[in-house]
């Protein structure tokens, strides 16, 4: 798929979504225990495609969105909010101490060209939170519909990492994703079928039900081994301009 077919996926697909969807604060995320100890450090801050799930404190940050409704409500919440694209920042070089891209670069075509944005704006020494999707052979139908352009191999992400001067401090297995075919079936199904009644559920039944339910996130140190992993989350430190970017090393092994 080119890069403006798949920009206007997700454009449709989460404009529909977040105009009809609650913003949910930060702090409800088992992510807050790993973001909020980053803050004090970083008070110039910065999230990329958070659309009403932000997992930085709103009052302060600035977010970087492609759906003008979500852009909307961030800004009226206190959020320094605007619409633009992960491989186009509008911002100076190292202007944050810390990035946040949950759930974000994977859909992104080029995506040496979003390290290229994300390592530029982060200053030597901040901190990058991202998490991605892993195993292409694991690719599903929700991958296609969410607008996904892949799954990474875990040895193609730590060579992208490596080739950005990004060393990963922290690491943990993310995600809500089913496991189940039959339940992402039916997932994909009611939101392409029915849209409106599918995102009804999901923000009044699933999406409580799975904030009530969520699990710790035990990060490890390093790179986990990512061998029966389908998502990572990493807490990644920019290297400063003397020190090498090498492969990141592997890390506890669970």
């Amino acid at each position: 798929m080119t890069t403006d077919a798949l920009v206007a996926r997700n454009s449709d697909f989460y404009n529909a979504l977040w105009s009809k969807s609650y913003l949910t604060r930060p702090e409800r995320f088992n992510t807050w225990a790993v973001v909020a100890p980053l803050l004090a450090d970083a008070p110039s801050r910065l999230e990329i495609g958070p659309g009403l799930r932000p997992r930085l404190t709103i009052a302060g940050t600035h977010f970087i969105d492609l759906s003008p409704p979500a852009v909307a409500r961030l800004v009226a919440s206190g959020g320094l909010a605007q619409v633009g694209e992960i491989t186009e920042l509008p911002y100076p070089d190292q202007t944050f101490g810390l990035v946040t891209a949950f759930d974000v670069i994977e859909h992104i075509t080029d995506d040496e060209r979003a390290f290229d944005e994300l390592t530029r704006v982060l200053k030597p020494g901040g901190h990058l939170v991202l998490s991605v999707p892993l195993h292409p052979e694991r690719w599903n139908a929700f991958d296609t519909l969410v607008g996904h352009a892949r799954r990474y191999e875990p040895a193609t992400l730590q060579a992208l990492l490596a080739r950005h001067g990004l060393v990963v401090e922290r690491s943990v297995a993310f995600g809500m994703e089913s496991k189940n075919p039959a339940l992402v079936y039916l997932t994909v199904q009611g939101l392409t079928r029915r849209h409106t009644l599918a995102v009804h559920l999901y923000n009044w039944l699933f999406l409580p039900l799975g904030m009530w339910f969520q699990k710790r996130l035990m990060m490890v140190d390093g790179l986990m081994d990512l061998t029966e992993v389908d998502e990572v989350l990493l807490v990644c430190r920019r290297s400063h301009s003397d020190e090498g970017a090498g492969a990141p090393e592997m890390g506890d092994r669970r």
